[in-house]
């Protein structure tokens, strides 16, 4: 156990948790991460790579750490987590990882929300530059949303720094105070901005537990995510520390520097007894003497020629040895370091921690976000923001500006506080050191080295965002942090071009990452995917109905009896409509009220076939298609009047259809005086169907001229029930005498109840969308979707018919001039029955020539089409399918091969339509 006393600020010692990780018990204190907790357990590897299997432990104290991924099992599943940014909670059970978390196997109940900010002010980072910026704004009267992503502000402050002559902590205490005094200041801790976007606008997560898997209290949601607008806004997100790249950098027990020092101070962590600093900067020297005060023997190795005179005499001081001009070139050790390879003899110098500092990178993602450019700095060795960008302000680190000193002032003008000046010594830029380059890592993250750069270097790939794909340096939940100036540094090396030629590659949303839960927010399941129900539901259900989902609608396939499956109950209702009467909630068929004097014209615009010519008081089939003359939707067009329609379109494409129509009209026609209205739920629709039906219907309205003379194939008639208007209409999608009903939703109950009565003497029958599909494709009737699938025009599907020859255009029309469009082999639906009459073949099966032998072409086999609809037919007394077949018509009669699991089943192409192909049994 390496706690040391006097340290860790951040931790409550009078409270102990227990977690458990890989099977292991460990306790901590709250303030503590898992992290924190496994190091103060002297625990090296927890977890390995995702490449190699090389074993993988703690690099870093926050979100820049590549390596310490891990699994949290309890008190919720949550995949692929940093260890350094988990805060430990009672019960907490984690696992490491080899770079691949796995989902949960039980849902979240856990609640998710967002909310909408606008501000004057915006800050990301509550560091000493970012609570003096917030402090301004403040000051001045402006609106002010401060965030920050770790538990608790001042950022990467020890706590042994001073501002305004006393210690740092108790500046931030105060600074908060302040900031939470002001009415018009909102200061969030364990929020991250991860994603910045134009005009102000900025997405940030809140964690609002204090630990991942905990459950909020009541009403609490665990996550919330930010969309915050702002004015201006202003960036101190710091600067991440970076590594040097040497052989066999990845093990554990190599830790960037101020990690290290930040677990010290933050949760009194000595990460290492016997320590070796590898440093090009002065900042790790802060790190080796305060590692040293507490305990630990340290050696730090200057890659510098000279070691900074000030450095130096403190280093003296504190029995710290320092060597010069010496640099790391690889480790030893199995799963963790036991050692250093040191200087160009590569001598071994035994520890058990090494903390690497190359220099500093600027975090400057969320000016990336925008578009924004970087520029080089030689003095810093680094790329800093380059131009400045309207409405945004970067100030501290996070600019380049690292005195403490310099960014109070710049954060915080006239009213920026004190604090000692820090004397500096000019940083060596180095990126690697010599090795094996196979062994040598730039993104630990994703197994990546500098054998795989100078593998893509090779190959041509001589820009960053080139090497990044080739290599994957840069992704995951990296992102550049540590990794991206390092593969910018050695393809220079590698090319021989300054670096200034180059730059990391480009930062995208979002900073770390973002649970598709906290995205989704309270657009969860229904919710998310709302599941639309007609105005008879419950009808259904006290029926016994099994629904399928249908686009957004609940709709009931079937109506089993007792003892009976899908098939059986689909049998017997088929057999019902075809020769009683069946009925059917058709309610979720898309409807649109077209209204206007030129209703009729942008019909004809749309529809391939005349609407203009369509009678009131007549129905008429329509098919609408795409620029290509590839069908996208069909259905019935009636006319209420001389400027009205409702045109009907397939459940699952209405509000496509209904778009596309406003898209027309508003582009392309937008002198048409017309209103289109979706009225899907306002009309609930009944169909009543089958050679019994015409009695029904005249049972449940007496005063309805029913007969065919009276009431003819594609035509509506207005009546009335009990006060309440009622339209039908005499369409069929089933090929047999058919009724459709239509009512006001708020009476569908009471109509449907009507009508089942009526039916009783003649033996009515419940029938779900399974028959409806069985019905109409032994007719031959495709379905929009299903029977197509993007490529297929009116001609192919045997409905040319519907094709206008007479209009001037539509849309679509100038597709069918095309020769590919008359070519005789293109794909055309048919039907296919197999020729034992028994098999049922699976829809999408693909269907090839039929060889004597029953076996499957020699390859590569030639695809002939694809079944696209399939059913067990009680007419037929077989199985029978739909398919779209190349040359389908000319091939009529001809015996064609399905492959159903391992056997080549025969099937025989026919005509589409199946069942009373003349049509006799439409008028009863």
């Amino acid at each position: 156990m390496t706690r040391i006393d006097g340290y860790g600020h951040a931790l409550d010692r009078t409270r102990t948790s227990t977690v458990t990780v890989n099977g292991r018990r460990y306790t901590g204190h709250p303030g503590d991460t898992l992290a924190s907790v496994l190091l103060a357990h002297d625990v090296g590897a927890i977890g390995t790579g995702v490449k190699y299997g090389r074993p993988r432990g703690i690099t870093a104290a926050w979100t820049e750490d590549p390596t310490g991924l891990v699994q949290i099992e309890e008190p919720f599943p949550e995949p692929m987590l940093l260890a350094s940014t988990v805060e430990i909670t009672e019960g907490l059970v984690a696992r490491g990882v080899n770079g691949q978390g796995r989902l949960a196997q039980v849902p979240d109940h856990a609640r998710y929300d967002r909310r909408h900010t606008h501000c004057d002010v915006f800050v990301v980072g509550a560091g000493p530059a970012g609570l003096t910026a917030a402090r301004r704004a403040a000051r001045d009267g402006s609106s002010v949303v401060l965030v920050d992503d770790r538990p608790t502000p001042g950022g990467t402050l020890t706590g042994t720094e001073r501002i305004d002559g006393k210690p740092a902590l108790a500046f931030v205490d105060d600074v908060v105070a302040e900031l939470a005094a002001h009415p018009d200041v909102t200061h969030l801790q364990r929020t991250t901005a991860f994603g910045h976007y134009d005009d102000g606008f900025v997405l940030a997560l809140e964690r609002r537990t204090d630990h991942l898997g905990s459950e909020a209290p009541a009403g609490r949601s665990r996550q919330r995510v930010h969309r915050i607008r702002a004015a201006r806004i202003v960036l101190a997100t710091g600067a991440i520390e970076r590594p040097v790249v040497f052989e066999d950098n990845d093990r554990p027990g190599v830790m960037l520097a101020s990690a290290a020092r930040d677990l010290l101070h933050r949760h009194g962590v000595l990460a290492g007894r016997d320590v070796v600093v590898a440093t090009t900067t002065d900042s790790a020297y802060a790190a080796a003497l305060d590692l040293a005060a507490a305990g630990a023997r340290v050696q730090v190795l200057d890659a510098r020629a000279e070691v900074p005179p000030s450095w130096a005499d403190r280093c003296a001081a504190a029995g710290v040895a320092v060597t010069a001009g010496t640099t790391v070139r690889g480790t030893v050790g199995e799963h963790r370091v036991h050692g250093v390879l040191v200087g160009d003899d590569r001598a071994e110098m035994p520890c058990d921690l090494l903390l690497v500092s190359g220099g500093w990178t600027p975090t400057s993602h969320l000016v990336s976000h925008v578009g924004g450019t970087l520029a080089y700095d030689e003095a810093l060795g680094a790329f800093v923001p380059g131009e400045q960008l309207a409405g945004v302000d970067v100030v501290g680190a996070a600019k380049g500006t690292f005195g403490l000193a310099a960014a109070l002032r710049e954060a915080g003008g006239d009213d920026a506080p004190t604090a000692p000046e820090e004397p500096s010594t000019p940083s060596l830029v180095v990126w690697r050191t010599d090795g094996d380059p196979s062994r040598q890592f730039v993104d630990i993250a994703r197994d990546a080295t500098v054998a795989d750069v100078a593998r893509a270097v090779g190959a041509g790939m001589t820009h960053p965002e080139h090497v990044k794909r080739y290599t994957t340096i840069g992704t995951a939940h990296d992102q550049g942090k540590t990794s991206g100036m390092l593969a910018a540094g050695i393809i220079a090396e590698l090319t021989g071009r300054p670096i200034t030629a180059l730059s990391p590659t480009t930062f995208r949303p979002p900073f770390t990452p973002v649970g598709f839960a906290a995205l989704a927010g309270c657009q969860r399941g229904e919710l998310f995917d709302p599941v639309r129900t007609t105005a008879i539901h419950d009808r259904h259900v006290r029926a016994g109905a099994e629904f399928e989902d249908v686009g957004q609608w609940r709709r009931p396939r079937y109506y089993p009896q007792p003892g009976e499956d899908m098939t059986a109950a689909v049998l017997r209702e088929c057999v019902a409509v075809r020769t009683r009467v069946g009925i059917m909630d058709g309610s979720a068929l898309g409807k649109i009220d077209v209204q206007g004097p030129d209703a009729a014209v942008l019909l004809d615009h749309l529809y391939t076939n005349l609407m203009s010519s369509l009678k009131v008081g007549r129905v008429r089939y329509g098919v609408m298609c795409g620029h290509d003359g590839m069908v996208v939707d069909d259905g019935t067009v009636l006319r209420l009047a001389e400027d009205r329609f409702l045109v009907t379109t397939t459940t699952g494409n209405a509000a496509h259809v209904l778009d596309s129509m406003e898209e027309w009209l508003q582009t392309e026609w937008p002198h048409l005086r017309i209103r289109l209205t979706s009225v899907t739920e306002h009309w609930s629709v009944f169909a009543v169907v089958g050679p019994r039906s015409r009695a029904v219907i005249a049972r449940a309205f007496p005063g309805l001229n029913v007969s065919n003379a009276g009431f003819g194939f594609m035509t509506w008639q207005d009546t009335g029930l009990d006060g309440v208007d009622v339209r039908l209409a005499r369409i069929s999608f089933s090929g047999e005498l058919a009724y459709e009903v239509n009512v006001a939703s708020w009476y569908a109950s009471a109509l449907w109840d009507h009508l089942v009565a009526a039916g009783e003497p003649e033996g009515i029958t419940r029938y779900g969308t399974e028959t409806m599909h069985v019905l109409r494709a032994e007719k031959g009737f495709p379905i929009i979707g299903q029977d197509t699938d993007g490529t297929v025009s009116p001609h192919d599907l045997g409905i040319g018919w519907a094709v206008s020859t007479k209009k001037a255009d539509f849309v679509g029309k100038r597709s069918f001039a095309r020769a590919v469009n008359h070519d005789p082999m293109r794909k055309q639906l048919v039907s296919l029955l197999p020729t034992d009459a028994t098999t049922k073949l699976p829809e999408g099966s693909q269907i090839v020539a039929w060889c004597d032998d029953g076996a499957l072409p020699p390859p590569p086999v030639p695809m002939l089409g694809h079944v696209t609809s399939s059913y067990l037919s009680a007419e037929l007394g077989r199985p029978f399918a739909l398919a779209l077949v190349t040359g389908g018509r000319e091939r009529i009669g001809e015996v064609v091969g399905v492959p159903v699991g391992t056997a080549l089943v025969p099937a025989r192409i026919g005509g589409s339509v199946l069942v009373d192909p003349e049509g006799a049994r439409r008028d009863g």
